[in-house]
């Protein structure tokens, strides 16, 4: 091989064996360890070569080098294949997930097994209101004068509302009136369903104009929650016991970032679907403090719309292809989810 293309095994083994065993690796180590076909001078050179180009260095204290974000970059671009996952792991996916009652459900059983998969820290945004559709609203009489409204979105969020109505409403002007509000908002954007909802009086008989109001008022609110908008759930912080060397430069920024959702959906960036991971190495992300991690992340959602993301975070020091495609096949199967749901 050429001299830039066996740099470029040597910097893969080195960044192998730096996260496999968490020492600064040695030209003698990898000689033992890597098959390079080349005599330990010639990976000694190549290793000063990589140092001059930025992309390993020595830390004070070792004799070894540890890639530099540089180097991960170069790893995650050009060098690392994704690991595919294991029959185990496919079924360990398939069996937690399909075991979900709900939204939140899905999300909080993602988070675990996001975080047991790749043993890093994960993060799974709640699919946030306002990039859903309207799936289906149902009117649910409970009393004469008592409505249950039920609101339904794409992303399997159900929003139920009770209406007090000013007087008692008929089967007939309910079954009219659930017809009229599924024909202006089933299938329409959450934005401009509301739109839609907000003309319908116009278009209905006047003695069912005050049920009307009543309805759409409490339908137009359930839409306009945003609470879960900023809303993360967070899995497998102890996962960051294992990094006790670098406490102080990785761990202890993250622990406190932990507690801002603001923050972590910052760190998750843009949700975008269709199979990419995202991979923000060290100094590239948002946040000069977490300077010491790095995340890897992609969206998810129904019919290849992102609704929002997912991902984990962690000490650059992390497995990339095995990080990338399990944050790539926990996506997928939650997306399948929702769209079967």
């Amino acid at each position: 091989m050429g001299g830039q293309s066996r740099r470029l095994a040597v910097l893969r083994a080195i960044v192998e064996d730096y996260v496999a065993t968490e020492e600064p690796v040695g030209s003698k180590a990898l000689v033992e360890r890597h098959q390079l076909g080349v005599s330990p001078a010639t990976v000694r050179n190549d290793m000063a070569a990589l140092e001059d180009e930025g992309y390993i260095h020595q830390p004070h204290t070792s004799a070894g080098r540890v890639p530099t974000d540089k180097g991960y970059r170069l790893f995650v671009d050009k060098l690392s294949t994704l690991k595919p996952m294991s029959a185990a792991e496919r079924r360990a996916i398939a069996t937690l997930l399909d075991g979900a009652v709900d939204l939140d459900d899905v999300v909080q059983r993602s988070v675990r097994l996001l975080s047991q998969l790749t043993h890093q820290v994960a993060i799974v945004q709640y699919p946030t209101l306002s990039r859903s559709t309207v799936r289906h609203i149902e009117l649910v009489p409970i009393t004469p004068t008592r409505l249950m409204v039920i609101l339904i979105l794409s992303t399997g969020r159900v929003e139920q509302r009770l209406v007090e109505l000013g007087h008692e409403a008929g089967e007939d002007e309910l079954a009219a009136l659930r017809v009229r509000i599924n024909q202006a908002a089933s299938g329409v954007r959450i934005a401009d369903a509301a739109t839609a909802l907000s003309t319908l009086r116009d278009d209905v008989p006047h003695e069912v104009a005050g049920l009307t109001d009543e309805v759409v008022a409490v339908v137009t609110e359930a839409m306009s929650d945003h609470r879960s908008d900023e809303r993360v759930a967070v899995g497998g912080a102890a996962n960051l016991a294992r990094y006790g060397d670098s406490f102080d430069s990785a761990v202890r920024p993250l622990l406190e970032a932990l507690e801002e959702h603001v923050v972590l959906l910052r760190l998750l960036g843009e949700a975008t679907t269709g199979g990419g991971v995202t991979v923000r190495i060290g100094h590239e992300g948002p946040y000069s403090e977490l300077a010491s991690t790095s995340v890897v992340a992609t969206g998810y959602g129904p019919s290849h719309e992102a609704v929002a993301a997912l991902g984990v975070v962690g000490p650059t020091r992390m497995d990339y292809p095995g990080s990338m495609a399990a944050v790539r096949a926990v996506a997928r199967y939650v997306s399948r989810i929702l769209d079967e749901s």
